[in-house]
């Protein structure tokens, strides 16, 4: 008991500080860098796998007095992995400038990888060695790394991310307590209990050695360098980290008109996660606010009902209170961002006409029946160079075909859709935004150009989409707004070439002849097709909307590496695949070695390697390879019904983790081919009926979000669970030599998947990964049909 118990700490501790890792390079790197911490946790254990198959197998009593010992080294490695990440000068932006930031990301990946490793002994052991125990073993683990990614949030939460690592350290020393204990080992006792102690203190009081650095790229740490800049409040949630900076420099107010002379009033910087820096200003000038291109939305509609849609510091909010607007719903999806604006924008967020909503836009539109003149989707993130594609990894479903439908159906019928973005060069996000509006007008109107009014700034893009044509007065109006601030036409009912860059003005117009080709019915398509990015627009299944790569830019891509301001040199897209490719390499490698190491008893200079065998070792392979094409599109398709990234993470993980926990503990008694069969089965059908169940339940509370999650998944979970102890339950009757490297395929096959899953994801969609997911479930099942049939005695 005490063993399984062990490795349920150990389990937990190894998912928090995972799911912490990727919360901690979020704050100091960059969001696109919590793939690494995945990929590298999944290498380390199949790394773990290789060095059990090099090694003899020891005695029971051996196993877990090493156990206690590998335990105890987890518990120091998970501090000083962090602490290694966070001091070791490893620069993206500099890797292809300086030979010495290859040596730094080589020493970032080991520093990463040794708890990882460390975890996977500790797991692959027992497996080894304790062959009757196989179904608990992996039911201890599986259920204590579903607990340990609900732990990391609450400890995230609490503790920060600091706090999360120590937390992390502290349940893997209660794992090496366990341990001690079944082992009779009084040292380890008390070596354990100290570490534990330890870890607990500085979790509750941690030392500024271990404060968390930020890159000096971040915007929050380019902002603490303006003068008099000083930081003012800090504070975490489980899903971000909130901070406000104050500096009499700091003057934000994108889009505003050249035209204005006025002074800018005080503001101080909001930052999530050290960037998406919005102003909080409490207070501005009505000429300010009138000089800004949403007031023109206010112009076309006085006394307005707005949406305005995560509005961040609050200058969207003023500029509608500025021009009358009756009634202001705010929805603000990080309850943390909400309340810091109504602790420093108080006169903002306090006026009675504020009507403040702390949850996804998704889901309040869902239970929602109001209807608004004014539906606004503010510009709350910083500029993004969307060239270098660092961004393209993270979904969003605020710009997907379905949102923008939600955001027409809540429109009176006059209404008008606001939609606030960066001028890229070239056009890309305020295209693809472009594109959006296009496809939920086609369903109502027959020439969307007539209710679309695009104009530009020196930065910005503002596009207006009414659901009826826009009126001749309407139209004049608004030329009258622009031409007083000296803003540029894109698009707008019956616009003429003379009327476009005037002001701001550019040497080749690419966004008025963008916008000209995309509302061309005649030119649309081919257009879409010919285009140098990818400007479609994304839906629920594929809403990556910073994802523009087509494959026909590889070689410009190429020719600018280490050119462009962005990590890796601006290779954006092309990283996932150097990644999958050194993934292949190191992987290849770890399941070779024990194959033609003469350490090996599996070396195949002592044996011949049966095809029996090699079906089982593909068997493994399968279930790593189709777990991941699972699991990765359920947790980015639940983001939308879950809010947030995170609470997909932990809701969908937990689920299967768990209830995959308690199939293995039942293995023994459950059929092993028949629960493959049903599995792929069910998986075949869930994304069919996704969409119907997050459409019904998706404005109900968050509590109630999370249990229909966790009873649809449930099912899914519980036969997840099965092939794997089945699996290795009969290979350890048959060659229990393989069963290390078994361990080892699976979590090397794991790796590739997950990058395999997400690049899939990108270019076809979740529902087509899910679909892959499936096929390989059923390879699997007929690796274990066809030398079953045979009646091949396989070889021990």
């Amino acid at each position: 008991m005490l063993l399984i118990l062990g490795i349920g700490f150990v389990s937990a501790a190894s998912l928090a500080f995972e799911i912490t890792l990727t919360r901690i390079f979020a704050v100091s790197q960059g969001h696109h860098f919590g793939f690494l911490a995945i990929s590298v946790a999944l290498l380390g254990i199949g790394a773990s796998g290789t060095a059990l198959a090099l090694r003899p197998t020891p005695r029971y009593s051996t196993s877990v007095a090493t156990l206690t010992r590998l335990a105890l080294l987890f518990s120091i490695s998970l501090v000083a992995c962090y602490l290694a990440v966070n001091y070791l000068p490893f620069d993206s932006y500099r890797i292809t400038l300086e030979r010495i930031q290859l040596l730094y990301l080589i020493l970032y990946y080991l520093a990463l990888i040794v708890p990882f490793f460390l975890g996977g002994l500790i797991l692959g052991l027992p497996l080894a060695t304790m062959p009757h125990q196989t179904a608990r073993i992996y039911a201890a683990n599986l259920v204590g790394s579903g607990f340990g990614c609900i732990a990391a949030l609450g400890a995230l939460a609490i503790w920060g991310g600091t706090g999360a690592v120590f937390f992390s350290a502290t349940l893997a020393a209660c794992g090496a307590l366990a341990f001690s204990i079944a082992d009779l080992a009084r040292l380890s006792r008390v070596v354990s209990v100290v570490l534990a102690i330890s870890f607990f203190g500085l979790m509750l009081v941690p030392l500024a050695v271990f404060d968390l650095q930020t890159s000096p790229y971040k915007s929050f740490s380019q902002t603490l360098r303006l003068p008099d800049a000083q930081l003012i409040y800090r504070g975490w949630n489980a899903f971000s980290r909130v901070e406000v900076v104050e500096s009499s420099a700091i003057r934000s107010a994108p889009g505003l008109s050249l035209t204005y002379r006025g002074a800018m009033p005080a503001q101080r910087a909001l930052f999530k996660d050290a960037e998406s820096t919005s102003p909080l200003t409490d207070a501005a000038s009505s000429n300010l606010l009138d000089a800004l291109p949403v007031a023109l939305a206010y112009r076309l509609r006085p006394q307005a009902r707005a949406l305005i849609v995560e509005p961040g510091g609050g200058l969207e909010i003023l500029a509608a209170l500025n021009a009358g607007a009756r009634e202001i719903v705010v929805v603000e999806e990080n309850p943390l961002v909400a309340q810091v604006a109504r602790q420093f924008a108080p006169h903002v967020f306090g006026d009675s006409r504020i009507h403040l909503v702390s949850e996804g836009v998704r889901s309040f539109l869902t239970h929602s029946h109001d209807q608004f003149d004014l539906v606004h989707l503010a510009l709350s993130d910083s500029f993004r160079p969307s060239a270098a594609g660092a961004y393209s990894l993270g979904e969003n479903y605020v710009y997907t075909q379905e949102a923008f439908r939600d955001y027409m159906n809540h429109l009176n019928d006059d209404g008008i859709l606001i939609v606030s973005r960066w001028l890229q060069l070239p056009p890309t996000e305020e295209v693809r935004v472009g594109t959006l509006a296009v496809v939920a007008l086609e369903g109502g109107t027959a020439q969307p150009s007539q209710n679309i009014l695009a104009l530009r700034s020196f930065s910005t893009l503002l596009l207006l989409v009414k659901r009826s044509p826009f009126t001749a007065d309407e139209i004049q109006i608004a030329r009258v707004f622009a031409e007083e601030r000296q803003f540029d036409w894109v698009a707008y009912p019956g616009m003429r070439t003379d009327e476009t860059n005037r002001f701001n003005v550019l040497r080749n117009d690419e966004y008025t002849r963008a916008f000209q080709k995309l509302l061309a019915s005649d030119q649309r398509e081919q257009f879409l097709t010919t285009y140098a990015y990818d400007i479609s627009a994304p839906t629920d299944d594929r809403p990556f909307f910073y994802h523009f790569f087509k494959w026909e830019q590889t070689s410009q891509v190429l020719q600018l590496l280490g050119k462009l301001w962005q990590p890796f040199g601006g290779s954006g897209y092309l990283i996932l695949l150097a990644l999958l490719a050194l993934s292949i390499i190191v992987s290849g490698v770890l399941i070779v070695m024990p194959l033609v190491s003469p350490r090996s008893n599996l070396a195949l200079t002592k044996r011949k390697l049966e095809r029996s065998n090699a079906a089982w070792l593909i068997y493994f392979a399968c279930l790593g390879i189709g777990f991941l094409f699972v699991e990765i599109p359920l947790i980015q398709r639940f983001i939308l019904f879950l809010d947030h990234p995170v609470y997909a993470f932990a809701t969908v993980l937990f689920t299967l983790l768990v209830t995959s926990g308690f199939a293995s503990s039942l293995s023994d008694r459950l059929p092993h081919r028949t629960t493959l069969v049903l599995l792929v089965g069910m998986i075949l059908i869930i994304p069919l009926f996704l969409p119907f169940v997050f459409e019904m339940f998706l404005g109900y509370p968050l509590g109630e979000r999370i249990l229909v999650s966790f009873i649809l998944l449930a099912p899914l979970g519980f036969l997840m669970g099965i092939p794997f102890p089945k699996g290795l339950e009969q290979l350890n009757k048959q060659a229990p030599s393989f069963v290390p490297l078994a361990w080892g395929i699976n979590g090397c096959a794991s790796v590739i998947s997950s990058i395999l899953a997400t690049m899939g994801a990108m270019a076809w969609g979740f529902s087509t990964v899910m679909l892959a997911g499936a096929v390989v479930y059923a390879a699997a099942w007929v690796t274990i049909i066809f030398p079953a049939s045979e009646g091949q005695k396989v070889r021990p």
